[in-house]
C-alpha cells in the first residue's frame, strides 16, 4: 500500500501575541519512537509552558494519539493530529512547543496556532511516497547489456549495483505496478536470455521517479 510520510525531521518556530510556538515533525515507525521524540523535544525545550503532540502511525493509521498538555480541552493535540491527516501522512510524529508570552489566545486562538505550528513545521520537511516494490537481479550476457542499460536510462530506472564477471549482474528497484511492463521489456530487449530474479515485495522510499530502501532524516 502506498502512502506519504515525512521526508525530513524539521523544526521551525513563529510568534503569536509574545507566544513562541515551535513546531516540530519527524518520521517515525514506532509508538515508542515517536514517544522517544516528545522526550527529546521537552528536553530540548526546556522551560516551555505547553508540549502539544500528535501521531499517526501504521500504513492504514492504525495508532492515533494526541494530548492537549494542559491546553484547553481540543485546543492543541487535535488541530495538530486533523493537520497531519489532511496532509495525508502516515507514521510520522509532530510537537508543537509553546513558551507562554503572557497573553490568552482564546480557544479559538490556540487552535490556529496549534494547527500553523503543525503545519509550517510539515510544510517545510516536505513529504515522501512509500510505495510497495522488488529489488530485482538481472543477469544478463554481455552482448545484451549495453541496449539493456540504455534502456533503463531512457526511462528513468537506476542502477543500484552493476558487477562484471562471465556475465553481467544489474541490480535495481522496481515499483510493484511498473514491474510486469518492465519486466516484458527486459525480456524483449535480451530475447529472453536472461535471467530476472525479484525480492519479495517490500516498501521503498520514491523521490521523484527514483526508489530508495533509506533515506536521511
Amino acid at each position: 500500500m502506498a502512502y506519504q510520510t515525512i521526508k525530513k525531521e524539521t523544526e521551525i518556530e513563529f510568534t503569536e501575541k509574545k507566544s513562541t510556538f515551535i513546531g516540530s515533525v519527524k518520521r517515525v515507525f514506532t509508538e515508542e519512537d515517536a514517544i522517544s521524540f516528545i522526550e527529546e523535544i521537552k528536553n530540548r525545550h526546556k522551560g516551555a509552558r505547553h508540549y502539544v503532540y500528535a501521531y499517526s502511525l501504521g500504513e492504514n493509521e492504525n495508532i492515533q494519539r494526541y494530548s492537549d498538555d494542559g491546553e484547553p480541552q481540543g485546543t492543541g493535540g487535535i488541530p495538530v493530529l486533523e493537520t497531519i491527516k489532511k496532509n495525508n501522512l502516515r507514521n510520522t510524529v509532530v510537537v508543537v512547543t509553546r513558551y507562554f508570552g503572557g497573553i490568552l489566545l482564546g480557544t479559538g486562538g490556540l487552535a490556529r496556532a496549534y494547527s500553523r505550528g503543525a503545519r509550517d513545521a510539515i510544510d517545510f520537511a516536505g513529504s515522501i511516497d512509500r510505495v510497495s516494490g522488488y529489488e530485482v537481479d538481472i543477469e544478463v550476457k554481455y552482448e545484451a547489456h549495453g541496449s539493456l542499460e540504455h534502456y533503463l536510462r531512457e526511462n528513468s530506472i537506476d542502477i543500484v549495483d552493476i558487477k562484471y564477471t562471465d556475465v553481467v549482474n544489474i541490480i535495481i528497484f522496481v515499483e510493484t505496478i511498473g514491474f510486469n511492463k518492465i519486466y516484458d521489456s527486459i525480456l524483449d530487449i535480451t530475447s529472453g536470455d536472461v535471467k530476472i530474479v525479484k525480492s519479495d515485495e517490500s516498501l521503498f522510499y520514491k523521490d521523484k521517479n527514483k526508489l530508495l530502501k533509506e533515506i536521511e532524516g
